[in-house]
C-alpha cells in the first residue's frame, strides 16, 4: 500500500470489522495473507472482462464526427499520479477514463474513491461504474431496472429489463463516494452504475440513493478495540487482535459480532463473567469453550431413523459464484462419483453446464428407483441444503432437459435429508456447526484441510484454464465433503459418542 493514502477511508473500511482501519494505520507493514493473493486473479480477470468489452471508438449512428477518446491508467500507481490523471481526462473531456481514483473529504473524513470506470454523458457529467463480484440483479416479473450494455458506455443510453436489484452494501457505498466527489469537481451525473457477474450489463440506478448511508457510516468512530465477526478468519489483522482479544478474555471470542449484544447489554463482557452468571445453556457454552470442546449434544438427542437407509448417497456441490454449478459429487458408501464441467457455467443455453446436470440427475434418479425395485428404502443427503436447493431448482428452471416438477418433489420429499438440521437441532457447537467443525469430532479428516469454498473459487478458475492440479483438487475437496457428512450421520447414527452433554458444564 502507498504510503500516501494509508490514511484515507475507502468504502470497504465502513462494511464489516471497522477496526481494520485502526489496525491498517497502525500497522501499514502487515502482509496481506496468501488467501487474499489467491482471489487477486479471480478479481483482476472480472475487471479485465469488464474492460476488454468498453467501446474503442464511436460505431455507425453515433456520430462519428464527435469526439471519443479513453485513458486506462495504471492500478499499481500511486494515488496521486492516477487522481492527478483523472481529474485532468475529466477537463479534457475524456470518453472513458478505467481505473480512475478521486480523493478528498466528506464530512471532514478524508477519503479515496476507486472508480473503476468513469464514463462521460452527454451533459458533460460523468457516470461513475464499479465492478463487481456479486450479482447485482436477478430477473424478476414484476420489477424494472435500467441497464447500460458495457459495449456501449459512454455511448448509449439506459435501457429498460425486468429485473430488480440485489443490494450489496459496499457497492452502494462506493457508488455514493464517487457520486459526492464528483459533485466536488461539479460534473456528477445523478445515476450510477454497477456491473456485476453478468458483464455485458451496467446496471443504472440513482447515484445518491445512498449518500445519507454513506455519511451515516463515515460519522460513526473507528473502534478503538477489536470484535471478534465471521471475517477474522480471513483477516491479515487476526494475528493481532486475537492476543488482545484473549488478554481482554472477550465475550465475542465465544459469541461472535451480534451474537453477544444480549450479554453485553447486562453488563456482561468476558468470556469469565458469562460462565459465573449461571444463565444455562449459554454459560456452558462459555465454559466448554474454556475447556477447548468443540461440540457438545443436548440432553434430549435421540437419533432419528431417517440418517440411515439401505441405501445412502452423500452429495456435496461446487459453483462458481451466482453463475451456475460445474460439479455434483455423490457417495454411495463405498465409492465416490463427480460430475463436472471444466466449461464455464451460466446461462440458459449453457450445453456443458445442461449435460452434466443432466448426467447427475439421471445416475441419482436411476439408483433411487432401482432402490425401489428392489423393496429397499433410498435417501440422498445433504449438509445445509440451502445450496443444493437453490442449484438443483435453478439447474431445472434454466434447462428444457431437466423435468421441473421431479426436482420439486424430489426436494420436498422425505428421501432428501438436510443433516445439517438434524445437527442443529441435536448439537451445540463452540465455533459454530459447519462441516469443518463437526465433522472432525466425528473422526473424519480431510486430505485437503486448508480448502474452503472460498478457496473453491480460486480454484475453480485454475481448473477453467486446464490446470490439472486445481481440477483434482476440487475433485478431493467435494468428494471429502461427500464422505464428511456421510461420517456425520453415522455418527449422529449412534448417539454422538464421546461428545459430553450440555448438562455435564
Amino acid at each position: 500500500m502507498e504510503s500516501d493514502d494509508v490514511s484515507l477511508v475507502r468504502a470497504g473500511d465502513l462494511v464489516g470489522c471497522r477496526y481494520r482501519l485502526r489496525q491498517r494505520l497502525t500497522h501499514p507493514e502487515i502482509p496481506p495473507l496468501p488467501e487474499a493473493l489467491e482471489r487477486q486473479p479471480q478479481v483482476d480477470a472480472g475487471r479485465a472482462a469488464v474492460f476488454g468489452l468498453l467501446p474503442e471508438r464511436r460505431a455507425l449512428g453515433d456520430g462519428r464526427g464527435k469526439a471519443f477518446s479513453r485513458l486506462l491508467l495504471d492500478p499499481a500507481l500511486p494515488v496521486a499520479e492516477r487522481e492527478a490523471s483523472t481529474r485532468k481526462a475529466m477537463k479534457d473531456r475524456t470518453t472513458l477514463i478505467v481505473d480512475g481514483a478521486l480523493t478528498g473529504e466528506i464530512d471532514e473524513v478524508p477519503v479515496l474513491a476507486e472508480i473503476d470506470i468513469l464514463a462521460r454523458q452527454a451533459d458533460g457529467t460523468y457516470l461513475p461504474v464499479i465492478v463487481s463480484n456479486h450479482r447485482v440483479a436477478r430477473p424478476s416479473q414484476t420489477a424494472t431496472m435500467q441497464f447500460i450494455p458495457t459495449r456501449r458506455l459512454g455511448l448509449g443510453k439506459p435501457l429498460d429489463t425486468a429485473a430488480k436489484p440485489r443490494h450489496h452494501t459496499v457497492d452502494g457505498y462506493r457508488v455514493a463516494m464517487a457520486y459526492l466527489l464528483l459533485a466536488d469537481a461539479g460534473c456528477a451525473s445523478p445515476l450510477g452504475a454497477v456491473v456485476g457477474q453478468d458483464r455485458e450489463r451496467a446496471y443504472v440506478g440513482d447515484a445518491a440513493r445512498y449518500v445519507e448511508a454513506l455519511r451515516e457510516a463515515l460519522a460513526k468512530p473507528t473502534p478503538t478495540r477489536p470484535l471478534r465477526l465471521k471475517q477474522c478468519a480471513s483477516c491479515r489483522y487476526w494475528v493481532l487482535c486475537e492476543p488482545e482479544l484473549k488478554n481482554m478474555d472477550d465475550i465475542s471470542l465465544v459469541f461472535p459480532g451480534q451474537k453477544a449484544r444480549p450479554l453485553r447489554e447486562r453488563g456482561i463482557t468476558t468470556v469469565a463473567e458469562t460462565i459465573a452468571a449461571d444463565m444455562g445453556e449459554t454459560s456452558q457454552i462459555a465454559r466448554a469453550w474454556r475447556e477447548g470442546i468443540p461440540v457438545l449434544a443436548r440432553e434430549d438427542f435421540t437419533p432419528a431413523q431417517e440418517l440411515r437407509a439401505d441405501v445412502e448417497i452423500d452429495v456435496d456441490m461446487e459453483a462458481y459464484l451466482d453463475q451456475g454449478a460445474y460439479l455434483w459429487g455423490a457417495f454411495d458408501g463405498d465409492r465416490y462419483r463427480a460430475f463436472a464441467t471444466w466449461e464455464d457455467v451460466g446461462g440458459a443455453d449453457n450445453q456443458a453446464e445442461e449435460e452434466n446436470f443432466l448426467a447427475f440427475w439421471t445416475w441419482l434418479q436411476s439408483v433411487r428407483a432401482q432402490a425401489h425395485e428392489s423393496g429397499k428404502t433410498f435417501r440422498a443427503y445433504c449438509y445445509a441444503a440451502g445450496g443444493e436447493n437453490h442449484w438443483l431448482m435453478a439447474s431445472a428452471r434454466r434447462f428444457d432437459s431437466i423435468d421441473e416438477a421431479e426436482v420439486r418433489a424430489f426436494i420436498a420429499s422425505n428421501e432428501w435429508v438436510d443433516v445439517f438440521s438434524h445437527v442443529r437441532r441435536h448439537l451445540v457447537g463452540t465455533d459454530g456447526l459447519g462441516l469443518k467443525v463437526v465433522a472432525p469430532v466425528a473422526g473424519f479428516v480431510w486430505d485437503d484441510d486448508d480448502v474452503d469454498g472460498e478457496r473453491s473459487v480460486a480454484l475453480r478458475r485454475e481448473a477453467r484454464l486446464g490446470n490439472a492440479a486445481a481440477r483434482e483438487m476440487l475433485i478431493r475437496y467435494n468428494g471429502d465433503d461427500c464422505r464428511a457428512t456421510a461420517a456425520v450421520r453415522r455418527f449422529l447414527s449412534a448417539g454422538a459418542p464421546g461428545i459430553p452433554r450440555l448438562s455435564s458444564l
